[in-house]
């Protein structure tokens, strides 16, 4: 490619999503990001983005692009820091993406990270998107379920996530627990708000109450909790999030088959890099020391 700038301001534009964004992280003017967006789109014959009101948004062939620009800049920090003498360094960003139920985990270690590494900036991620690692969107996944199977990824078991099923002492107190299981459909239910969630412990809960006995339902796991500190239903929760509160009560243990299987996902072009090495191992140190996940 002729123009290495050109592909490094693409790129940018697609992190942040708005030319003023990316001319601020470029230090450059906004008329030069559209300058070399332009000139980049017109050498390829492809548009690259798609503009709207919010910003830019990468097209099909945008993604391609930027997945290998994201490889190379990592690739040319690690160049640099070589010529210099110094060595990798563990610097720029890190972009970590995990599902909902893993953030109070995570925020401390990924804290705990970057005290270790003040040049580095966390982008931490959650919910229930699919981020692509061969488009560089993340550096490092933490998903849940059947083992991903993309091509070039790199997976690593991360242990199980126990599911507990819990209601708030407000809920308790208005409408008592359930002493049986045969209990359970006099209750109110907080559930996804998707029929077919493959989550194992929905699949229960449907076994095992009416439809209607479901009153409140979301469709992502951080209202789901929300709802269930408010007293809204008895609902599931991951144990190393109940146990942090006093406020819960448990209507029924984990069981094993309710667990979420952990997997540790990197793209096998940045897999190796320092960056990515060292968050894994200080990762993994530290999830050694949890004594519920």
């Amino acid at each position: 490619m002729e123009n290495w700038d050109e592909i490094r301001t693409a790129f940018q534009v697609a992190r942040v999503g708005t030319v003023s964004g990316a001319a601020s992280a470029l230090g450059v003017h906004h008329a030069t990001v559209i300058r070399h967006i332009d000139a980049l789109e017109k050498r390829l014959g492809e548009r690259l983005f798609q503009r709207h009101a919010r910003g830019y948004t990468p097209t099909e062939a945008g993604r391609d692009l930027l997945s290998v620009a994201q490889v190379t800049e990592d690739q040319f920090a690690q160049l640099a820091s070589r010529i210099k003498g110094q060595g990798e360094t563990v610097s720029g960003e890190l972009v970590i993406t995990a599902i909902s139920g893993l953030g109070g985990l995570l925020s401390g270690v990924l804290t705990e990270f970057q005290e270790a590494h003040p040049g580095l900036i966390i982008r931490f991620l959650t919910g229930t998107r699919l981020f692509r690692l061969d488009f560089g969107e993340a550096h490092i996944a933490i998903r849940a379920g059947n083992p991903p199977s993309e091509p070039d990824n790199v997976v690593q078991p991360f242990g199980r996530m126990r599911i507990g099923l819990y209601a708030a002492r407000r809920y308790a107190d208005k409408y008592g627990i359930p002493a049986t299981e045969a209990d359970l459909p006099k209750h109110r239910f907080i559930g996804s708000d998707d029929p077919e969630s493959r989550a194992p412990f929905y699949g229960w809960l449907r076994g095992m109450v009416p439809p209607e006995a479901i009153t409140f339902r979301t469709s992502d796991a951080s209202p789901t909790g929300e709802a269930l500190f408010a007293g809204a239903g008895i609902g599931f929760l991951a144990a190393h999030e109940a146990e942090r509160s006093a406020d819960l009560v448990e209507v029924l243990p984990p069981r094993r088959e309710w667990d979420a299987p952990l997997w540790l996902v990197t793209h096998v072009d940045l897999h190796r890099t320092l960056k990515v090495q060292r968050f894994l191992a200080h990762l993994k140190e530290r999830a050694a020391t949890w004594t519920t996940l």
